[in-house]
């Protein structure tokens, strides 16, 4: 495994890769474009959203993990067919913005539809921080950093959102996380940028 991807997302890509591949190399024999997964995979997520919006909270975790698979399926048929085009990958990382924003949507739909405005408020804070935390790897990348550092990654953060939707008694305690862990990971993330570039001399 590579020793600059420290975050357990890219050790869980690391690993995940030879279960994934073989499938992978067979929906690209079978002509699946890997746009096509990730666009179905986003549309699973609007499905959950949806269900949790409504109130089934359980439901609609088990729908999410139903459909995490096809988050790692897509990268995976890419590399098979040897995509190398850049669109992929800024189409992957744009659609996970909306799968963040459906589902930190819906729980704030929930929230007010049971009249509790400071668990709705908690849910858009956890929001904000989510998009501060993508917003600063693609800001520093653009600066030539790469930052692979914070708390709460993608992967942790869907470790956190799954269970708390599987047993709605940890709902607010994981909304609570997520809503505070986002912001220290996207502190963390801009504490290591300013660094970076200090050092650099920029």
């Amino acid at each position: 495994m590579p020793q600059d991807s420290p975050t357990l997302t890219d050790r869980l890509r690391y690993w995940g890769n030879n279960l994934v591949m073989p499938i992978a190399h067979t929906l690209y024999r079978l002509g699946v474009h890997p746009d096509l997964i990730t666009g179905i995979g986003l549309f699973v997520v609007l499905i959950a959203c949806v269900v949790i919006g409504m109130g089934q909270l359980t439901l609609g975790g088990i729908i999410l993990l139903l459909g995490m698979p096809l988050d790692a399926l897509d990268g995976a048929v890419a590399r098979a067919m040897n995509r190398q085009g850049q669109f992929g990958a800024v189409l992957d990382s744009s659609l996970d913005r909306y799968a963040d924003g459906f589902i930190f949507a819906s729980l704030s739909y929930y929230f007010s539809v049971q009249n509790r405005p400071e668990w709705l408020l908690m849910a858009q804070v956890a929001l904000i921080g989510t998009f501060l935390v993508s917003y600063f790897r693609a800001r520093a990348e653009s600066a030539g950093v790469i930052v692979k550092i914070g708390l709460l990654s993608r992967v942790e953060r869907t470790a956190i959102i799954i269970p708390m939707l599987l047993f709605p008694v940890l709902l607010e305690a994981g909304v609570f996380i997520l809503a505070i862990g986002t912001q220290i990971t996207a502190l963390q993330r801009l504490w290591y940028i300013y660094k970076t570039l200090k050092n650099r001399g920029e």
